[in-house]
């Protein structure tokens, strides 16, 4: 601050002197007194400079508008206001002190560059052709000003006036890239293909060597329909050049209109086999080819192979891994999708989507470890991202270290932010794991969480309804909530079974046999449903029937810890 405070007093002194040296270059002999001082609008001119370069604008504006008071005809105060009202956005204060700047001193090319400015932007373009026209007989050799003019005839609309700027502008300067390409765009626009095309090969025609105006002029002919003409063009542009990373495409795309799949996709692999040719660029003609649906559905062999070539070609750009391997979870080759992933992390493990990706596919292979294992290793890595939580509850769910899978999903609950589905996810898992681990009251509390979100969640009540059965509390409630769960999904066996569950705690055995006996027909593999099943015929008199069910519980698999007890004791035990 100090040093701040000694340099200041020294820069407006410079300032100052600046000023001073500027004003009597600009200001005539005639301005100045006898006396050797400024005139009064002079001196508040020179205040009015002083505030616009210390960024006090409204104090400059009410100066230059006093120095305009002691002289109408101050064109530099005229234009000094313009131009502070167009720095602000002012078009309509600037444009009538622009104008009038103009009218006093027609002379001044800086006054009239800036009217041009403001009347192409309220869109007056004649009036803006009007102004350059004068910039140009005042500088006939100024290229700019006809590349000026031309614009603002494509402003305007008028592309012949256009051209016509552009025609003299390329007797003056020779075949150049920029008006060629110009002329070429306006011909397009006037619907006259033909003189386009002609722009093109001028431009081809002086600069042979460059086979990037050969690419231009083949893809006018594709677009005009001339492919005969277009083939050609790129067949030599092939030979020219070979390396050429984009003509492999082009020639993909040209037979693609043809209808020739077989030869543009040879082409497109080939291209994709050119490491010149950026992975980015490869993956936007990719997805410019096929829709998502059509690489999975109609061209799956293709899109595999222009993976695998993608790899082969760029196999340090985790891009082309990504690409191989969300193709192979698609095609639910989930083991080699795994591989891929892997590879893509050990090249960049800094994109959480392939986390993520990765935890699908484990939870499809339903490989738990691993899946634990690499949801702690993302959890330190992205510690903020809720669905990294939830992974890691299941998998410890399923290895059954409950206590874990309670401490995740708790902590996931932290991180949800406006999302209601997932939050309804991690209460449920919670109300799942919490009645493992005999913690009863916090099991109720985080299903009524999910029901108070989305009182028709289907699996929460099934799953509710359940425990307390098992638990032999709040029967009624269980038998509502239940039922509500049939209504919502009719074909869940889960849920048939749940219901038919209830209503044998409940004594009504005619009710739940034929309920249960519906959830057979969607879980006939289920030992504890078909064991249920037997349950409802002992406490219906039909012994050799419970039995019956009892023992083809055992063959579904794993039912109750009393399953066995009762099939060798033929007895039943609750």
């Amino acid at each position: 601050m100090i040093k701040s405070n000694i340099y200041r007093p020294i820069l407006l002194l410079l300032l100052l002197t600046v000023l001073q040296s500027y004003s009597l270059t600009v200001f005539s002999q005639a301005d100045i007194k006898h006396s050797g001082t400024f005139p009064k609008s002079r001196e508040i001119y020179y205040e009015a400079a002083k505030e616009k370069i210390l960024g006090n604008y409204t104090k400059a504006i009410e100066l230059y508008k006093k120095a305009l008071d002691y002289d109408p005809s101050d064109a530099a105060a005229m234009f000094e206001l313009a131009g502070i009202y167009t720095d602000q956005g002012k078009i309509d204060e600037a444009l009538p002190y622009a104008e009038k700047a103009v009218r006093t001193d027609p002379s001044n090319k800086w006054y009239k560059l800036l009217l041009v400015q403001l009347y192409q932007a309220r869109g007056k373009y004649i009036d803006a052709g009007r102004i350059i026209d004068q910039l140009i007989a005042a500088e006939p050799e100024n290229f700019e000003y006809l590349q000026d003019q031309a614009l603002n005839s494509i402003f305007a609309g008028d592309f012949k006036n256009a051209i016509k700027y552009y025609d003299l502008l390329e007797k003056k300067l020779g075949i150049v890239e920029e008006i060629s390409i110009q002329k070429e765009k306006i011909y397009v626009m006037m619907d006259k293909p033909d003189l386009a095309i002609g722009e093109i090969k001028k431009l081809s025609a002086a600069y042979p060597d460059e086979t990037r105006y050969m690419e231009m002029l083949a893809e006018l002919y594709m677009n005009t329909g001339a492919l005969d003409k277009a083939l050609e063009i790129y067949q030599q542009i092939l030979a020219i050049d070979p390396d050429n990373p984009y003509i492999n495409m082009s020639l993909s795309d040209y037979y693609r209109k043809q209808g020739d799949k077989e030869k543009s996709f040879e082409y497109l692999k080939a291209g994709f086999a050119n490491p010149s040719l950026g992975i980015d660029t490869k993956i936007t003609i990719l997805l410019a080819y096929y829709s998502v649906n059509e690489i999975y559905d109609t061209f799956r062999d293709e899109a595999f192979a222009l993976a695998e070539t993608l790899v082969k070609t760029h196999p340090n750009d985790p891009k082309a891994y990504s690409i191989y391997a969300d193709l192979l979870m698609q095609d639910k080759r989930y083991e080699e999708a795994r591989a891929a992933f892997h590879k893509v992390l050990t090249i960049d493990s800094t994109k959480y989507l392939i986390w993520e990706q990765l935890l699908f596919v484990e939870s499809e292979l339903r490989d738990y470890q691993a899946m634990a294992d690499l949801s702690t290793r993302a959890i330190n890595l992205f510690p903020q991202q809720p669905l990294l939580y939830l992974f890691a509850g299941a998998a410890s769910y399923q290895l059954k270290d409950y206590t874990a899978a309670a401490g995740y999903f708790k902590n996931g609950t932290n991180f949800v932010v406006f999302n209601d589905r997932l939050l309804t996810q991690f209460y449920g898992y919670l109300g799942d794991t919490y009645f493992q681990l005999n913690e009863h009251q916090l099991s109720d509390e985080a299903y009524e969480k999910v029901l108070n979100i989305d009182p028709a969640n289907s699996i929460v009540l099934n799953n509710y309804a359940y425990y307390l059965t098992l638990r032999g509390k709040n029967l009624e409630k269980a038998e509502e909530m239940a039922r509500k769960a049939v209504e919502l999904d009719p074909e869940n066996g889960a849920n048939l079974d749940t219901y038919g569950w209830v209503l044998f705690q409940l004594g009504r055995y005619k009710e739940a046999e034929e309920w249960i006996r519906k959830a057979m027909q969607f879980r006939e593999e289920s030992a504890v449903v078909v064991e249920h099943y037997g349950d409802v015929l002992w406490k219906m008199g039909d012994k050799e029937g419970a039995v019956e069910y009892w023992e083809k519980a055992i063959e579904a698999g794993e039912g109750s810890e009393f399953l066995e007890k009762k099939v060798r004791e033929k007895k039943y035990y609750e």
